[in-house]
């Protein structure tokens, strides 16, 4: 993460704070998650090292792209580990097309039949998709009803368009639709 997106991320959760909607403290997050009704905005887990993709990527195609790393793949075992010690329900598994976010969704959630969904993609060389793909996403987050929480694996921009949180590799916003609005709960380290 750049320092660009740190400041970015900063500024919105003050403006968030402002306008009262308070993140919560991690731990209160888990009896959200039992509760349900919550999307899982879920940034792929540590990549090789790099920004973006290399000049002529194909989706489909991992050998083009940037991939997850070894430690990349341990953390992503590690995610799915700690939503299933704490009994949290998945009920769907949706994913970015890129090799990283599928792989990261595969290997957190491997008894889940994880769907690529384009909405997922990133936009970070094409802000031109941002606004429509943003809106398909926040439209199937409106969608969920608890008890069932779904996961959305895919990248920093797409997190930060949804929810406008910067989050790590490997890191989760939780959201829930309140009244037609994305009620952002909170940042979960996993």
């Amino acid at each position: 993460m750049d320092r660009r997106e740190i400041l970015l991320g900063t500024a919105t959760l003050l403006l968030a704070a402002r306008a009262g909607a308070q993140p919560m403290e991690p731990a209160a997050l888990w009896p959200e998650l039992q509760r349900g009704g919550v999307a899982i905005l879920l940034r792929h887990a540590q990549t090789e090292a790099g920004i973006g993709d290399p000049p002529g990527f194909r989706i489909g195609d991992c050998a083009t792209q940037r991939n997850l790393s070894a430690e990349g793949r341990r953390q992503s075992q590690r995610i799915g580990a700690a939503l299933e010690a704490r009994a949290v329900r998945i009920d769907q598994v949706l994913s970015s097309q890129w090799c990283r976010c599928l792989d990261t969704a595969r290997l957190a959630f491997p008894k889940a039949k994880v769907e690529p969904y384009p909405a997922l993609n990133s936009f970070f060389e094409d802000r031109s998709t941002e606004p429509r793909q943003t809106r398909e996403v926040a439209a199937r987050i409106a969608a969920i009803r608890a008890p069932a929480n779904v996961v959305f694996v895919t990248h920093h921009v797409n997190i930060l368009a949804l929810a406008g949180v910067a989050v790590g590799s490997g890191e989760a916003v939780l959201v829930r639709s309140a009244g037609g609005a994305m009620q952002v709960l909170g940042r979960l380290a996993l």
